[in-house]
């Protein structure tokens, strides 16, 4: 007899024909997918985020746009660093002014400030002399006594290589330079306007126009030089020109001469003064920054050794790719130049050298002039000691006039006997920032050149009120205006340095480098010994 069949209950499949499973129980399932663990993991993960968040200092740090990153006070919304004590006077350290210190903690701080080791190191280098190119108030007084360096005398010789401008009566700071100025009478500033065009008209009609790219530099202008170095054009067109300058005015001998590998062989001129027994000369590069305009001249012109002088620390420098050259010899000076004695650096004495600087800002050019000149003015220029390194050549791109000091400034008896006082020069170098703020995206040569009229000051010297006074005056000229006073009063700045470089024995001469749309910073002030060794 054959077995019923089964009755079909329809939705229901038959189980398929094969071996039990021999998994009795439930089957287990995953309990989420991929996808919401990963949303589960992130959430935890921006929920530990916003936790530290709320344990750190709640100070905004604009330059760094974010707050402070250290873990804030148990009962205050900030870290120690940067919590208000109404009862404690914090103070920026010396050594380091990025961070403060209570002052009743300074003297113990002082001893452990992770910047103590290298700032005692700067000082104990040889070629450190405290304030030696720093100048003096009064240009009748001698150039001050040198005290004996004292590193436990609370620091004090410590603070100058790292303080910020202290806008004291001797620094002025620029907004303090601005307020005398508002603080001057209608007359008293009109005055000061005719004597800046006067000075100018009769000191400063030869400053002409220099725009320079030589042969030698045709490597960097196609660049056919490492790719890997960083490349601007309108910074190579300033280094090649700086260097074009120097090599027209007969400061540098141009390549061919030297027959360092460039492939063009001797000519004519490997005979000229420089000479096979000397050789190229030593370049000091003052406020170097990353190196790169000694970098140019290595690649262009052949020096063999090169003195890098900047006070900071950079990343990114050419320092590499200069030591990679066969038989050139680096030296990196870590030193402020006011503290540089360049007689004192052991490898440079008595060998002859060209002084270069790229923008060294107001009164770094000051500074670099007397350091190379200052030690060199008391010895015979014909024959130099082999003891001591000499100058042949400098060429300097001045900027920044604003900042300039008048105790740094070179030549302030030249000033004086133009009939500029301290406070007129303090004016002065305000004037010159006019000349960068407006728009110079047109060569702005042409105007320059004009007299300087201000119809806005001769109207509004009558008919303003005493209230509006000078700051109402500077309000109302127009940007031209500014900036051509600002251009004069840089160029009266510049040609008093020139005077007293010639007056130590250097021709030399001022002229612009760059036009203005590249650079209205274009000021390039060139000099050669009339000795040549």
């Amino acid at each position: 007899m054959l077995p019923k069949p089964r009755p079909h209950i329809s939705g229901l499949r038959p189980a398929p024909a094969g071996p039990a499973s021999s998994h009795d129980g439930p089957i287990d399932r995953p309990s989420s997918s991929p996808s919401s663990t990963n949303v589960r993991e992130r959430e935890r993960e921006r929920e530990r985020e916003r936790e530290g968040m709320e344990k750190r200092c709640k100070l905004w740090l604009p330059k760094k746009n974010r707050f402070c990153a250290n873990t804030r006070l148990s009962e205050s919304l900030f870290c120690g660093n940067h919590n208000p004590r109404s009862d404690e006077q914090r103070i920026q350290c010396p050594l380091d002014p990025s961070h403060s210190v209570l002052q009743q903690n300074l003297e113990g701080h002082l001893t452990r400030c992770p910047l103590l080791k290298q700032v005692q190191a700067l000082t104990l280098q040889p070629f450190y002399q405290k304030g030696i190119n720093g100048g003096r108030d009064e240009e009748e007084e001698q150039q001050q006594q040198q005290k004996e360096i004292s590193i436990s005398k609370e620091f004090e010789n410590l603070v100058s290589l790292n303080k910020p401008s202290s806008g004291s009566l001797d620094n002025p700071t620029s907004e303090m330079k601005r307020n005398a100025v508002y603080r001057m009478t209608v007359p008293e500033f009109s005055e000061l306007i005719s004597k800046i065009e006067s000075i100018h008209c009769s000191i400063c009609s030869d400053i002409r126009e220099s725009h320079k790219v030589p042969e030698a530099c045709g490597i960097w202008i196609k660049r056919e030089v490492d790719r890997t170095l960083p490349f601007q054009e309108k910074h190579v067109l300033q280094q090649a020109s700086i260097l074009g300058n120097l090599e027209e005015f007969g400061a540098l001998e141009n390549p061919v001469s030297y027959v360092v590998g460039t492939g063009l062989g001797e000519d004519e001129n490997s005979n000229r003064s420089f000479g096979a027994n000397i050789g190229p000369p030593a370049v000091v590069e003052f406020g170097a920054g990353r190196g790169y305009l000694t970098q140019m001249l290595a690649d262009c012109y052949g020096i063999k050794r090169v003195y890098l002088v900047e006070r900071k620390s950079y990343k990114l420098k050419a320092d590499r790719s200069l030591r990679q050259k066969e038989s050139l010899i680096l030296e990196r000076l870590r030193i402020d130049i006011e503290d540089l004695n360049l007689n004192a650096v052991e490898s440079l004495r008595g060998i002859p050298y060209l002084a270069i600087g790229k923008h060294l800002c107001g009164p770094a050019t000051d500074l670099t002039l007397r350091c190379c000149l200052l030690e060199q003015c008391s010895q015979d220029m014909a024959v130099p000691s082999h003891g001591n390194c000499y100058l042949r050549g400098l060429a300097i791109a001045t900027c920044c006039h604003h900042l300039c000091q008048w105790k740094h400034y070179i030549n302030k008896r030249y000033l004086m006997n133009l009939g500029i006082t301290k406070d007129d020069f303090h004016a002065i170098t305000w004037f010159t920032s006019w000349a960068v703020d407006a728009d110079h995206g047109s060569d702005l040569s042409d105007v320059i050149d004009h007299q300087l009229h201000l119809p806005s000051i001769e109207k509004i010297e009558c008919s303003v009120s005493t209230s509006g006074g000078v700051e109402e005056i500077v309000r109302n000229m127009r940007a031209v205006e500014r900036a051509m006073l600002g251009f004069r009063c840089k160029e009266i700045i510049d040609m008093g340095r020139l005077m007293w470089v010639k007056e130590h024995g250097l021709e030399t001469k001022l002229v612009k480098y760059v036009p203005s749309s590249v650079s209205p910073e274009n000021h390039l002030l060139v000099a050669k010994s009339s000795n040549r060794l």
